[in-house]
């Protein structure tokens, strides 16, 4: 199913049930999985693999070179897992040797209309960015983060899992797991309480976070104290570990 209209270099490989729309570009070097489907005008350039069942749509730019004024045209990737969405005027761009060399998205994801993903990011799985959200380079966005519309994440940040941010959200620094962010520069506002309801967590596990970010944000202790608190509390409650590690692990520091 590819439109007369399409243009497909020779060096692509793509399943046989793939659908591609009018005047869409598959470049050099890009690989699409069972299933995809390519909507007029997008553009994907390789080297790319695209995940079964990927939708693009309409006027999506996938696979571009990275903005970075070190790139000298290095063979870099984008790696793309199964069944996400990526809507119009999306752009994501592949790696630079710099870093890790490629770009990665997970699988699930939604990247809605005008996101953008930088050169070196890596997304997880079931991965939400509102209208116009847009990721610096080498930013990591773990699992089940929803980032709200015109949010803005700093390079080189990391985005915890199970995270929220509201619209129009500047993020410059770390945000821990479980979290709900918001603001210019965006500063914590409680935990994610309503979307970890929604993944079916125990209401003691939500308590136990609700406990965990008085300690590090409402308490007044020194970082390393909190911490100590909270690895009492993930005795009980495992899921804390995953924030201690994160904070502890911070390279850039965590929203204060």
């Amino acid at each position: 199913m590819i439109h007369s209209s399409a243009i497909v270099d020779p060096s692509a490989r793509l399943a046989a049930d793939v659908e591609i729309g009018p005047f869409a570009v598959i470049g050099a070097d890009v690989e699409l999985g069972a299933g995809c489907n390519i909507g007029p005008h997008a553009v994907l350039r390789g080297p790319a693999s695209i995940g079964a069942g990927t939708r693009v749509f309409q006027f999506a730019s996938v696979g571009e070179d990275p903005q970075d004024k070190k790139y000298a045209g290095e063979r870099t990737w984008l790696r793309v897992g199964e069944r996400n969405v990526i809507r119009e005027f999306a752009t994501v761009h592949r790696g630079t040797a710099q870093d890790k060399g490629e770009t990665r998205i997970g699988d699930d994801n939604l990247l809605m209309a005008y996101t953008h993903v930088a050169h070196d990011c890596i997304i997880g799985n079931n991965v939400i960015l509102a209208n116009a959200a847009s990721l610096g380079g080498h930013v990591e966005v773990q699992d089940w983060v929803i980032l709200g519309g015109f949010s803005i994440v700093h390079q080189f940040c990391q985005i915890g899992a199970h995270s929220f941010s509201g619209m129009g959200s500047v993020i410059g620094k770390d945000v821990p797991p479980f979290l709900t962010v918001s603001g210019h520069p965006a500063v914590p506002r409680g935990i994610n309480a309503e979307g970890l309801r929604r993944r079916a967590f125990p209401a003691e596990t939500i308590a136990a976070l609700r406990r965990a970010y008085r300690y590090l944000y409402l308490s007044n202790l020194k970082l390393a104290d909190a911490l100590d608190q909270i690895r009492e509390l993930a005795k009980t409650a495992p899921e804390l570990g995953r924030l201690v590690d994160f904070v502890a692990d911070s390279n850039r520091s965590i929203v204060r």
